[in-house]
C-alpha cells in the first residue's frame, strides 16, 4: 500500500466549520449509538465533510471531525489515511477513477487511461479548468461491462475512447450524461440478440453427463415396452376366438399373481435403495448413496460400525513406524485386492465410469493390478479399508460407494 499523506500546506485552507446541514445530520447520527461510543460515527462523518469539501479531506476538516466526536486527532488521522475512499488531495469536479485490473486492460482500458492523460495530465492531478482529476484503482466489480470508470459515485462502462471523449465532453459542458454502460445495452445483458435460457437442452440437464445418458436409457427403455406391448396385441389378435374366455382368465389370473410378485419386489427394493433422482434434484448422477445402516438392516444385512472401524484402523496406523510405507499402513488395516497381471483381452474397463474416480485414482488402481468392474464388485471390508488406505483416502471408496457401482457397471457389460 502506498504511503498517504496530507495535501502540501500551501493547498490547505486556514480553516473549516460544519454547514448547517451537516450540522443538523451529524446529530442524528451520533444519536444513533451509545453514549460514549460516538466514534463509530468517524466514518460516515468524514465521508460527508468530504462532500462538503469538494471530494477531498483538508487537515482542518479532519480535525474539526475528532473535535466534533470527542476523539484525539490521532485516530481520525489513522483511519483518513488508511481508506483510500478518502481523498488527502484536491480533486476535480469530476473525480474520475479508473479500473486497471485484468478485465479492464483486456477490454482497453489502456485506451481509456491514454484519453485521461492527454486531457487531464498525470494521476493526482488537476485539469487547469478544475473540471478532472483522475486515479487508476483496483476492480471495481462491474468486469461484465469493461472497460469502465466511476466518476463521482457514478460508474461509466462498455467505454472506447469515442464515447469516453464524448462523456467528458458532456460532463465539463453541463450536459445530462447516461449513467452505465455507454454502448446502449441494458444492465450486464449480451451483446446483440439475446438469446440466454431460450433452448431447455441449456438447463435441462439433457445434454450434461449422466443426466444425457439417463435420458437416453429411459426413452429406449419406453420404446422397448412399447414395441413389445405392439407385438403381444398382435399375438393375441391372431389367436382367434378360439379359447378366448379362457385364455383371457388364465392371462388375468397370471398377471394377478405376476403383478403381486411385482409389488413386493418393489416394496422391499424401497426399503433397501433410494428412489432415482430428478433434474430438479440436485444429484448429478443416478447411482444409489452408499448404502445406510437401516438400508443394511432392511435388506437383511448386519450394518456396518463405520465409526468403530475406524477407530481400529487409527489404533493400528498408531502402532506402526512413523516412516511406513504406503503398502505397509494399507497391509496393516485391511487385505490386498485380487490383481491381475493385465487387461483381460488386454482391454481394462472404463474405470472412470464409477463417480469418484478419475484419471489420476484410475493410473493408480491400473498399477494396482485393477482393470475391470467386476474385480471392484467383489471387494469386501478388508479390501476396501486397503485400497482406501493406500491411496490415501480412507472412507472415499464408501462414500462413493464404488463396489455398488462396479456391480451395477459389471452387470450392465454382462448383459451386452
Amino acid at each position: 500500500m502506498a504511503v498517504r499523506r496530507l495535501a502540501p500546506e500551501a493547498v490547505q485552507p486556514k480553516e473549516f466549520s460544519f454547514t448547517p446541514q451537516t450540522e443538523a445530520w451529524t446529530k442524528e447520527l451520533v444519536a444513533k449509538y451509545p453514549q460514549g461510543r460516538q466514534a463509530s460515527a468517524v466514518i460516515p462523518l468524514l465521508w460527508r465533510v468530504q462532500s462538503d469539501c469538494g471530494g477531498w479531506l483538508p487537515q482542518k476538516a479532519i480535525e474539526a471531525v475528532s473535535e466534533r466526536l470527542e476523539m484525539p486527532y490521532i485516530r481520525v488521522y489513522e483511519v483518513a489515511t488508511f481508506y483510500t475512499m478518502f481523498n488527502l488531495e484536491p480533486v476535480g469536479k469530476f473525480y474520475v477513477q479508473m479500473c486497471g485490473t485484468t478485465p479492464c486492460m483486456l477490454r482497453g482500458s489502456n485506451e481509456i487511461r491514454k484519453v485521461l492523460e492527454e486531457r487531464v495530465g498525470p494521476q493526482q492531478s488537476v485539469s487547469e479548468d478544475g473540471m478532472f482529476s483522475w486515479l487508476e484503482v483496483e476492480c471495481l466489480g462491474a468486469c461484465c461491462n469493461a472497460p469502465m470508470v466511476q466518476i463521482n459515485d457514478d460508474y461509466y462502462e462498455d467505454l472506447t475512447p469515442e464515447n469516453f471523449n464524448k462523456l467528458l465532453d458532456d460532463l465539463a459542458a453541463g450536459k445530462k450524461v447516461n449513467i452505465g454502460s455507454q454502448a446502449g445495452r441494458k444492465s450486464s445483458e449480451p451483446e446483440g440478440d439475446v438469446k440466454t435460457l431460450t433452448d431447455p437442452a441449456l438447463y435441462d440437464g439433457s445434454v450434461v453427463g449422466s443426466w444425457r445418458k439417463r435420458f437416453e436409457e429411459e426413452a429406449a427403455q419406453r420404446a422397448a415396452e412399447e414395441k413389445a406391448k405392439a407385438e403381444q396385441e398382435k399375438a393375441d389378435k391372431g389367436k382367434g376366438d378360439a379359447g378366448k374366455g379362457e385364455t383371457k382368465a388364465k392371462s388375468e389370473a397370471k398377471s394377478e399373481t405376476k403383478a403381486e410378485a411385482e409389488v413386493r419386489k418393489v416394496d422391499k427394493e424401497a426399503a433397501v435403495a433410494p428412489k432415482k433422482g430428478h433434474p430438479d434434484a440436485g444429484r448429478a448422477t443416478e447411482r444409489p448413496v452408499a448404502e445406510a445402516p437401516a438400508q443394511q438392516k432392511a435388506a437383511g444385512e448386519e450394518p456396518l460400525d463405520l465409526e468403530a472401524e475406524d477407530k481400529e484402523i487409527a489404533e493400528k496406523l498408531a502402532a506402526l513406524h512413523k516412516d511406513a510405507s504406503p503398502e505397509d499402513k494399507a497391509n496393516a488395516v485391511g487385505s490386498r485386492p485380487k490383481a491381475l497381471k493385465k487387461p483381460r483381452k488386454d482391454k481394462p474397463d472404463d474405470l472412470k465410469k464409477i463417480n469418484g474416480i478419475g484419471p489420476a485414482n484410475a493410473d493408480k488402481l491400473h498399477n494396482l493390478g485393477i482393470y475391470h468392474y467386476d474385480q471392484i464388485a467383489q471387494w469386501g471390508r478388508p479390501e476396501i479399508r486397503w485400497v482406501g488406505q493406500f491411496l490415501s483416502f480412507a472412507g472415499r471408496i464408501d462414500r462413493e460407494d464404488w463396489v455398488g457401482q462396479a456391480k451395477t457397471l459389471a452387470a450392465s457389460d454382462d448383459k451386452s
